[in-house]
Formats: C-alpha cells, structure tokens, sequence
C-alpha cells in the first residue's frame, strides 16, 4: 500500500504540475480571447437566460430531459461541495492568501471553459437505447473530432468512472460524517447509513428525480451560507480592504511564517489556487457538460450562456466568501486547514453558531455533490458497457457511500486529485481542437441576436 501511495502521488505530482496548470489556464485563455471576452460581457445574458424560463409548451418542443435551470442545478449540486468549504481553506493553508487570487483567475478563464464544454455538449449529444439525452466530453470527442480520436474518449470515461467514487461519492460522505460527528457528535455510521437510504431513493429515480432534488436544494443551500458568509465579512468589515490588499500582494510575492501559518511561495499559491479552484468549479474537468447535455433545449449556445454561470458562482461568489471570511477573521495563521479552519474563521465572528452553520453547509454540499457525480460516473459507465450496466452501477454507487463514511481516506483523496488531473487532459484536447466549431456556433449566435433586435 505505502508503494502503491509513493507511485501515486509521483503521477499526481506530475499531471499537477507545471504543464497542467498552462494546459488549463492556457487552454481557458486561448477560449476566453476567441470568443473576445464574451463570457464575462455577456454574464447577465446568462442569467437572463436562467431566470427567464420558458414554458412548458415550449419546452416540450425543445429536446431533452431537464430543464436548462436544473440542468445548471445539477451541474452545480455536483460543483458546489467540499472544494468551496474545505478546498478553499487547504489552498489558503498550503498557498496563503494570494491562493485565493489565483482560483480568482482560474475562474475568470473558467468560465469561457465550462461555455465551450456545454456547447459541444448539447451540439454533439445523442440518444440512448432508453430514448435519453446523453453527452458530454467521450461524445463530443466521438462525434466531433471523429472515430480516430475515440480513444480519448473512452479514456475520459473511464477515469471518469472511477474518479467519481473518489471526489463525488466517499470523499463527500466523509466530509458530512467528520462534519456531523465534530459538530453535533453524531456517529459515521449512522451518518453513512442515512445517506446511503436518502442518495438510494434519489437514484433510482434517475436524472429528473436528480434534477429536481437539485433544483431545490442547492438554490436554498446557497443563499443560507452565502447569507452567513455574508453576516461574517459584515462583522470583520473594516478588514475587508486590507485582506483584498493581503490577497493581491500575497499572490506575487511570498508569505512569512506567522502564527501557525508555515510560509508560502508565489509558486505554491499559484499551484494550491489553481488546483483547488479546478476541485472546486470543474472548469475543464469535463463533467458538467455530462447535465447539461440533458438540458431542454434545440441552442446549445444558449446553454452554454447557462453553464458558465456555475464557474462564476461557485468560484467567484461561493468561494470567495469562504476565502474572505478565513482572512479577514485572521484564522489563516491559526495552523488549521480544510473544514475546520473555515468553522474556526465563521465561529470567531459568530460564537456558538459559526460552526454549526459551516457543518450544516458542509453536509448538504457534499450530499449534493454526491447525487450530481452520480449521474456524470454512471454517464460515463454507460459510454463504456451500455445501458444494461446502469443498474449495477447505482448499486455499486449507493453502497459506497457508508463505506467513505467510516473509512480514512488519505489514499482516496490522494487518488481523486490524480485522476481528476486525468479527466482533465482529454477533455481540454478536445476542447481546443472543437473551439472552431464553438467560435462558429457562438458568432452566428449573436448575429442572430443582434439581426432579431434591429429588425
């Protein structure tokens, strides 16, 4: 096993490094400037689009399983988890606070990202032998870069298939039981157990029951902690200016050792920023556009307005309030990392509850997370052995989730971030080599748009 560890975190240390880190800003970048920025002028077009709905009628016309709101629901059930409580808390205590500056510039190129990954998504997706609408990074490889690249494709499945017991499924549900067990004393056991009855009764309804629980869990979720990350930068207000400045310094030059805080390189803020901001909003992993492709909609421009919301969400206003909260409090020096840094920087502004709140969040996010990557791993076990295998697959799934509960998971965390890397490679391939194909779609998009407003 100790060998088997040492040849794991060797791999991980490579698709971690320098040339992962290019690949995903680069290839972010590359997307963001063909497509002239419009990803970040055209955000409120996106939630326009959210918001504004269609009905029923017309969504019947349009194909599909879910509606576009719960189809960025589900991505984000699935994006929203640890990474924005415990990830945040790691990259600020392995990188210091220009980590947070970094996971800022991860999602500002994200979000061209996750817009081009929903594109191909709707545009190159099919049906399956159950008359669903299936997709994502193996079908746009498949169907848009054609059979001599369906290698890559069936690469992305797989690492996909297995990487969701990691980072969506025992990794989350060990989250909840730490969580639950520190804070309210509640035992793993029971806590895996009454996950496993909760995500078996979701699963077995399929993506519509995913979709729908998605729909109104997250939206309520978020506004409680984001309204509670809010009550604490309101308390610490007169820090706020100065941990801007601490984070945009701290990201260029490096941090003393202070408190408990072990010193950081510019090198190591940037790693952990980009890093943990890839963990944390997906962008360029290729699972997203997995829900999306499920979307109700004949455009897939339009759903690619939609899911670049969730980068922007989940990065620029979940995250960033994890991340404000841990500096302006002070609590980065105190030594400790992951969820209990962020319940020590909520507790100090709010005494007796602050935790509370952060392990309430906690458990719903990772409970989320492991519903919405139970749809992108079966996605990608049915790319590999069909439909018949979607069965077996949700059994497998649910059994999982108290064996993370009760088991130490060093490995597993460890084995989740290297095959995430993994995923990543194939999908950002594609991704560069169909950017035509979305330069196309989106330009003619717009003309359109602006052909309708002048007429």
């Amino acid at each position: 096993m100790e060998a088997l560890t040492d040849f794991i975190s060797a791999v991980n240390g490579v698709v971690w490094g320098v040339p992962m880190l290019v690949m995903i800003l680069g290839v972010g970048l590359f997307l963001s400037l063909g497509l002239k920025l419009m990803p970040i002028l055209k955000l409120g077009t996106g939630f326009k689009l959210l918001w504004a709905g269609r009905t029923t009628s017309d969504r019947d016309k349009s194909e599909g399983e879910i509606s576009p709101f719960n189809a960025l629901m589900t991505s984000l059930s699935a994006t929203i988890g640890t990474g924005n409580i415990a990830g945040v808390a790691t990259a600020i205590f392995l990188g210091g606070p220009g980590a947070l500056f970094w996971m800022w510039c991860t999602a500002l190129v994200g979000m061209a990202t996750k817009y081009a990954e929903a594109v191909c998504a709707v545009k190159y997706r099919e049906v399956d032998d159950n008359g669903n609408y299936v997709g994502g990074p193996m079908y746009y490889i498949k169907n848009g870069l054609g059979s001599k690249w369906a290698w890559l494709g069936t690469a992305f499945a797989i690492f996909g298939s297995i990487a969701g017991f990691g980072i969506g499924n025992t990794v989350q549900s060990n989250s909840v039981a730490d969580a639950l067990s520190t804070s309210f004393g509640v035992s793993p056991m029971v806590s895996g157990l009454v996950m496993m009855v909760l995500v078996g009764l979701v699963l077995m309804g399929g993506v519509k029951r995913i979709a729908d629980v998605a729909g109104k869990l997250v939206p309520l979720m978020a506004i409680f902690y984001i309204g509670a990350g809010f009550v604490v930068l309101a308390i610490n207000a007169s820090e706020i200016p100065a941990a801007f400045g601490l984070i945009i310094e701290s990201a260029f030059t490096p941090v003393a050792a202070q408190g408990g805080f072990a010193g950081a390189a510019v090198w190591a803020a940037i790693r952990f920023g980009v890093a943990r901001g890839v963990f944390s909003n997906e962008a360029g992993l290729g699972s997203a556009p997995i829900a999306h492709a499920a979307a109700q909609t004949n455009d897939p421009v339009k759903q690619g307005l939609i899911a670049m919301l969730g980068t922007f969400i989940d990065t620029l206003i979940v995250c960033t309030i994890t991340g404000l909260a841990i500096v302006v409090s002070g609590a980065w020096t105190s030594g400790e990392t992951g969820a209990a840094l962020t319940s020590a920087a909520f507790a100090s502004a709010l005494p007796g509850v602050g935790n509370y709140i952060v392990a309430v969040a906690l458990s719903v996010f990772a409970f989320t997370t492991i519903l919405g990557w139970s749809f992108y791993s079966e996605k990608c076990v049915q790319y590999l052995f069909g439909v018949k295998a979607i069965v077996p697959f949700r059994i497998l799934w649910i059994v999982a989730v108290p064996i993370g509960a009760t088991s130490s998971l060093s490995f597993v965390w460890l084995l989740a971030d290297t095959l995430n890397a993994m995923m990543a490679l194939p999908n950002l391939i594609a991704l560069a080599l169909l950017s035509p194909v979305v330069f196309k779609l989106t330009k003619e998009y717009f003309a359109k748009q602006d052909k309708a407003v002048k007429e």
